[in-house]
């Protein structure tokens, strides 16, 4: 038995985290319901802690969803903190721009409409995020990885979200279904630019669906 995977001892580890605020717990259900996909609640702790700890002034994230981690991420930062987040699925957008404003933080969660590659080819502010949260299509995690390394801050840090693909990734790629099968390749590439990259520090952690840590050497 793999512990770390187990139901009941993740039900255990659950049962000790922190309430969080009524309106993302609602969010929370809702999206569950509705076969929304949002982060798995150790990414959400994990995301509380580095949050927490590292105190980030300016966020990126890729993909918004309903926009449930970046209010997560909002709820934990330093006051002034600057979340933008990226998202090209229309019928979402509304959504999350609706969830900003009822929470009211439509003054410090800026949305930006359109295909994640574009987005990240258009923002000039080389080295300004302090904290980088990769959660969108996985396949495409590579083909932002160079502006990500550009717009990550030399402090910064790079966290990414479902690399593990429900553990497909530990089989031979012939043991995939077909359609998975560029995902598969895809993301093991990202894993192995990741760790063998020589600007970056990396580590891959078995916790949700599996996460990476990146920062940047000095």
């Amino acid at each position: 038995m793999d512990m770390m995977t187990d139901e009941r001892m993740l039900t255990f580890l659950h049962s000790f985290d922190r309430e969080k605020p009524a309106y993302l717990s609602k969010l929370e259900q809702d999206s569950r319901e509705n076969n929304v996909p949002i982060i798995r609640p150790q990414m959400q702790g994990l995301l509380r802690l580095l949050v927490t700890w590292g105190r980030p002034m300016r966020i990126l994230e890729v993909g918004t969803a309903v926009g449930f981690s970046a209010l997560l991420m909002s709820e934990y930062a330093p006051q002034g903190c600057q979340i933008t987040t990226i998202e090209k699925y229309e019928k979402r957008i509304p959504v999350a721009k609706e969830n900003f404003e009822k929470a009211g933080k439509s003054d410090c969660i800026t949305l930006l409409e359109g295909d994640a590659a574009e987005v990240l080819a258009s923002l000039k502010e080389d080295g300004a995020y302090d904290l980088i949260f990769m959660d969108a299509a996985k396949g495409q995690y590579i083909n932002f990885l160079p502006d990500i390394l550009r717009l990550l801050a030399p402090t910064g840090l790079l966290v990414s979200d479902n690399v593990l693909q429900e553990g497909e990734l530990i089989e031979s790629k012939y043991a995939v279904i077909r359609r998975n099968r560029t995902i598969h390749n895809r993301m093991r590439e990202y894993l192995y630019q990741l760790t063998h990259c020589e600007e970056l520090e990396t580590t891959i952690l078995p916790i949700a669906d599996g996460v990476t840590l990146s920062a940047k050497r000095r």
